[in-house]
């Protein structure tokens, strides 16, 4: 009895040392694979250091490189706007055309009658040979969009007029302008048809009270504005 139990205890021992010597190398495999493990994820921690290294320093290039270049279309625009306020000083001077730079954009902006006879849309004789000299200074700008908008006031077309047949409301007054300006900045100043953009605006953008006919007369007016051309194509000129 003695001796089977004997047995029983050295084969229960052994089963046991099996069983730990299987425990100590999974254990020690277990160990070595996470060093090894530990050492690869330092390596690509690092790695993504120095790719995060050398990303930043070309974002940071490249937002230096576009702010310059946003800096230089500033001072060229500025170029224009000086150009233009020093060809338009009389018309400036008596409340006919108004300049403006904000940023990136420019804007001019022409009351109808320095352009228009009242109520339609053949630009008057005159107003070819202002449109002429605001037209050969915008056409020497680079990337940009030009934008003619047509406005009216807000007095409907007489339901008595003759005009009434040809332009039903101010919303094709208003578009019959822009139109008739664009067309003359592409055929007698030759600008490129892909830069220019004809918007009727209509009554609905006024820039003063229809109250008052000083405001009426404000309200009445061709805008042309330079807009940045958008990066990839995309026709962003509406907004």
């Amino acid at each position: 009895m003695k001796t089977k139990l004997a047995k029983l205890m050295v084969t229960l021992l052994v089963i046991a040392g099996i069983i730990l010597g299987g425990l100590c190398y999974y254990f020690y495999d277990l160990n070595k694979k996470a060093k090894a493990e530990n050492t690869d994820l330092k390596f690509s921690i690092q790695k993504l250091e120095k790719e995060k290294v050398v990303i930043t320093k070309k974002l940071e290039e490249k937002i230096a490189s576009i702010s310059n270049e946003k800096e230089e279309e500033i001072d060229k625009l500025k170029g224009t706007y000086d150009e233009l306020v020093a060809d338009m000083k009389t018309e400036i001077e008596q409340g006919q055309i108004k300049i403006t730079q904000l940023v990136d954009r420019l804007s001019v902006s022409m009351v109808d009658k320095i352009l228009f006879p009242s109520g339609r849309a053949e630009i008057t004789p005159e107003g070819l040979k202002v449109l002429e000299r605001v037209g050969k200074v915008l056409k020497n700008t680079k990337n940009k969009i030009i934008r003619v908008e047509g406005h009216t006031d807000n007095v409907p077309i007489s339901p008595s007029s003759n005009l009434k047949k040809i332009y039903p409301t101010n919303w094709e007054l208003s578009s019959a302008r822009a139109t008739n300006v664009v067309r003359f900045l592409q055929e007698t100043v030759e600008i490129e048809p892909s830069r220019l953009r004809a918007v009727g605006m209509s009554e609905y953008h006024p820039i003063a009270s229809n109250e008052t006919l000083e405001g009426k007369g404000q309200n009445r007016r061709i805008e042309i504005t330079l807009i940045p051309e958008p990066a990839g194509g995309e026709d962003m000129s509406s907004e």
